[in-house]
């Protein structure tokens, strides 16, 4: 799928964008997984919106804005384990991780025609910091993105930085880091955006009339450790590629009380 200037680019820039990695088939597949997983959050009345409160729009236009988002989709349909683990994925992922490579969480995210929220310019490090920043999101785009419907923006090599204070833990100083600045990846539907968790991104409004349907999953290096007990699930360090070579540290510690 990718080539060594590919991951030459993805170590110096602190993204990259792959086309093509799923076909259409399997995009419509998620897409179905996506819309029922709505629908039985729906049926059990634990449907809400997902959008990030704070400063970096007026409250009268946070007020109107919408997003669907969900944690840990592959616990809810077999599609998307299908797909973190896709033979395409994991020809990428050992060649920009490494041989051993492992799922930290999967989530979705849909942004609705005309009033999508956005995400304002953030580091995805502060949520689940490791040791060693071999954590990585890969953006399965289900839809074509460009900067109408609010697509994904970088900045280009901000991860060389290390971590940055964020407002709250969840985003930037907007004064400093509008969304702007951000470098803009639109792509098409079946299209992975891989970036590294200290690498700025955000995305904007959708003031389209189409959908903006996005998976995200985040893989790291499986000697990568966590130096926070924050964000922790069942399903963490799901072997994707490779073997784990830490026999005493295969699962994250747990106590049921």
């Amino acid at each position: 799928m990718i080539n060594s200037k590919d991951v030459d680019f993805y170590k110096d820039q602190g993204y990259l964008l792959v086309k093509g990695v799923f076909n259409s088939q399997e995009v419509d597949d998620m897409r179905t997984g996506i819309e029922n997983i709505i629908q039985r959050a729906a049926k059990a009345k634990m449907d809400h919106n997902a959008t990030w409160d704070g400063d970096y729009l007026p409250k009268e236009k946070l007020k109107k804005l919408v997003l669907k988002g969900f944690h840990n989709v592959h616990y809810h349909d077999s599609v998307f384990l299908n797909a973190l683990s896709h033979p395409n994925m994991r020809a990428v992922l050992k060649q920009i991780i490494g041989p051993n490579v492992q799922l930290h969480h999967s989530k979705m995210l849909v942004k609705p025609p005309e009033n999508g929220a956005a995400f304002p310019m953030h580091q995805d490090y502060p949520y689940f910091p490791h040791e060693n920043h071999t954590m990585l999101a890969a953006s399965v785009h289900l839809d074509d993105s460009n900067e109408e419907n609010g697509c994904l923006r970088v900045v280009p090599e901000s991860h060389k930085e290390g971590a940055l204070p964020h407002v709250g833990r969840h985003y930037l100083d907007q004064k400093d880091y509008p969304i702007s600045i951000g470098t803009p990846c639109p792509a098409e539907a079946g299209d992975v955006l891989f970036f590294n968790y200290l690498t700025i991104h955000g995305s904007n409004v959708n003031q389209s009339t189409r959908n903006r349907r996005n998976l995200l999953f985040q893989y790291r290096e499986a000697s990568d450790f966590p130096t926070s007990k924050e964000h922790f699930d069942w399903g963490m360090g799901l072997m994707v590629n490779g073997e784990n070579p830490h026999f005493d540290k295969v699962t994250p510690s747990y106590q049921i009380v």
